[in-house]
């Protein structure tokens, strides 16, 4: 007599964290990869507010975002400003909003770093250095993370 056969389930979906990168025309986006490993630039969003909260939502359904990265934009002393506060209040709509962890993350010369990637005034319009300066800022904290330094 055989054993029943037993159906198989898919195996469950790896988590993707979503950085973003607010900003006040765009926000930058960047997703990980399916092993956390690495940042991936997409293409941004434009502005903040609710339209900018149902185009996250879409992308925390459509690639199972399961933790979020907000850059923070701190001066070079560490000071906070009107835009770091600007920031954090994101980081609260967000939270709210979907009840996922959302990490606060410093991304102190992300811009000018991923600068150096993003060439030509077009691809700066285009939200190009947006979604880079929010990979770098992800990847940053990926790499915090894999070294033990976040959690």
């Amino acid at each position: 007599m055989t054993e029943p056969q037993r159906l198989q389930q898919p195996p469950p979906r790896p988590a993707r964290l979503l950085g973003l990168d607010p900003g006040e025309r765009r926000t930058g986006v960047a997703l990980s990869d399916d092993l956390g490993m690495f940042a991936h630039p997409r293409a941004a969003i434009k502005g903040l507010g609710e339209p900018a909260i149902a185009a996250i939502s879409d992308i925390v359904a459509r690639d199972g975002v399961s933790e979020i990265v907000v850059g923070l934009p701190l001066s070079l002393s560490g000071a906070e400003s009107a835009q770091t506060a600007s920031a954090r209040k994101f980081a609260r709509e967000l939270r709210a909003r979907f009840g996922l962890r959302v990490t606060e993350w410093d991304e102190r010369l992300s811009s000018v770093q991923a600068a150096r990637s993003v060439k030509g005034a077009a691809r700066r319009g285009s939200g190009e250095l947006d979604s880079a300066a929010a990979a770098v800022v992800l990847q940053a904290f990926l790499d915090a993370r894999a070294n033990g330094v976040a959690r």
